[in-house]
């Protein structure tokens, strides 16, 4: 491997690794400040590794949260910061449950109607923040945030038994979606089952890596995120990426839902999940926007998640584990910032040996030339 590829190595894993280390110091030392071990916690998480249950469950955590962490990344890739996965996502699979309860064809088509459902969804949720943006120039970050609000609003308005909700006890719920638009998983047999759609969220893996690096549009849209007048002069239309991306987003986001939707709950109801667009947006962070690294972000963050609750079992409080996600976020935007700037420092220094080497290189052939001439 060449030196230069070395390095860029070293300063991609760099960040998460400082990040991670920091994160587990700063967790010890509030578990010492409260009088704890601060070793145990984390001996007791690890174990949870060992058992397969927890694995299956691990997986399908970690499921939803990488599509709804590749959402965050195309943003990120153009420079815009998609705040509206959580509203995305919960809006498309509530659309997508409704769809699913009150039309029942063949699973064949089934099933990619009810995941077409939720990406236009999500994408028409996105594109509003992205339309306001290239006409009027409100921030995507405000925009996405006021839509958040506004899709938890129509969300309680569909619930409304005169509308679309279904009453069951004290719960409010779309109606059990037809069997046809389920899709089986991978029976791991006492451990559970693995939920087919982990699929679908490789599958987006792999497109997010092919378009973004092996494609035109892909070039286009990282080029706009880097310089919007350097991509106008090459020919790009920025404003015109500026909307793609917010529609790829909010597509990807509304599929971040269907794993758990059309795998386990079938319906959509009070107690669906919530906040994985936010978790989406530090985990996106701590994988640097590669779909590599935000895999095994996705499974640590949900590591933290499923492990925690064996805290409560052994005195512990498993909110340790949310503390070690907001360290996490904190410390890779410092980590980064400070691995980037020790990347530039490295690379002037090289810069400036090469250009004395070749100076003296230079000075060396014009007194050779010199002696050659007399």
């Amino acid at each position: 491997m060449k030196k230069f590829d070395k390095e860029r190595v070293l300063l991609a894993v760099a960040g998460p690794v400082i990040a991670l280390a920091v994160a587990f110091a700063l967790s010890a030392i509030v578990l010492i400040a409260s009088g704890k071990n601060p070793v145990e916690p984390f001996s007791l998480m690890f174990e949870q590794l060992g058992y397969s249950d927890k694995q299956v469950l691990i997986i399908n955590q970690a499921s939803m949260y990488y599509i709804a962490a590749l959402a965050v990344a195309v943003g990120f890739r153009m420079n815009l910061f998609n705040i509206g996965v959580d509203g995305q996502y919960q809006l498309a699979a509530m659309m997508a449950a409704i769809v699913g309860a009150h039309m029942n064809l063949p699973a064949v088509i089934q099933i990619p109607l009810l995941l077409l459902v939720a990406a236009a969804t999500g994408s028409l949720w996105a594109s509003i923040a992205g339309v306001l943006k290239v006409t009027r120039g409100v921030s995507e970050v405000v925009a996405t945030i006021m839509l958040n609000a506004i899709a938890v609003s129509v969300i309680a308005y569909l619930w409304l038994p005169d509308v679309l909700g279904v009453t069951v006890g004290n719960n409010t719920t779309t109606g059990e979606m037809h069997e046809s638009g389920w899709v089986p998983g991978f029976d791991m047999g006492d451990a559970g089952e693995i939920y087919g759609l982990v699929i679908l969220a490789a599958l987006l893996g792999i497109g997010y890596w092919v378009v973004l690096n092996r494609t035109r549009f892909g070039f286009d849209l990282r080029a706009s995120g880097a310089s919007e007048s350097a991509a106008a002069a090459s020919g790009v239309n920025p404003k015109r990426m500026v909307l793609m991306a917010m529609l790829i987003s909010g597509a990807i986001a509304g599929l971040a839902g269907l794993p758990i939707l059309m795998g386990d709950a079938h319906t959509f109801d009070r107690n669906f999940p919530t906040g994985i667009g936010f978790l989406g947006i530090g985990i996106a962070l701590l994988g640097r926007n590669s779909p590599v690294g935000i895999a095994f972000a996705s499974l640590l963050w949900a590591w933290l998640d499923k492990a925690s609750p064996e805290l409560d079992f052994h005195g512990y409080d498993k909110e340790i584990a949310v503390i070690m996600q907001g360290i996490i976020v904190l410390a890779v935007v410092v980590s980064y910032e400070v691995v980037r700037e020790w990347g530039l420092r490295r690379q002037q220094r090289r810069v400036g040996a090469e250009l004395a080497a070749g100076h003296v290189l230079g000075a060396t052939n014009n007194e050779n030339k010199e002696v050659a001439g007399r």
